[in-house]
């Protein structure tokens, strides 16, 4: 029986990195180790940060908000406790765009509010 042979298998696994890598500087996308490393790396960030972007939407919604709720004469957390009290389902994302290209709905809602 011939002995198994794996280059195949091997190459096309080392191909797959560098091709991934193809874009990076320097030995990054030249040397197969560093490359490795570095997609290792760079997959757990990406892992991460798509994490951290839902959470940095979320700031950035309650800032608009807070701004828009200021020049109605409100708090942010005096308008989202009154928003529960009145029972308006309207999440952050929503209020958020209402405060940027909406700005006379939003000041309805905080007249409601109010």
């Amino acid at each position: 029986m011939a002995k198994p042979n794996f280059a195949v298998a091997a190459r096309a696994r080392r191909k797959k990195i560098m091709n991934l890598m193809s874009g990076a500087k320097g030995s990054r996308s030249r040397l197969y180790r560093s490359a490795r490393q570095a997609m290792l790396k760079s997959l757990s960030y990406q892992y991460r940060d798509r994490r951290v972007r839902k959470r940095d939407m979320r700031t950035l919604w309650i800032v608009r908000i807070n701004a828009a709720a200021r020049l109605n004469d409100l708090s942010y957390s005096q308008l989202i406790h009154g928003l529960k009290l009145k029972g308006i389902t309207l999440d952050r994302k929503v209020l958020a765009d209402m405060a940027v290209n909406n700005s006379m709905a939003f000041a309805a809602i905080a007249a409601q509010v109010k």
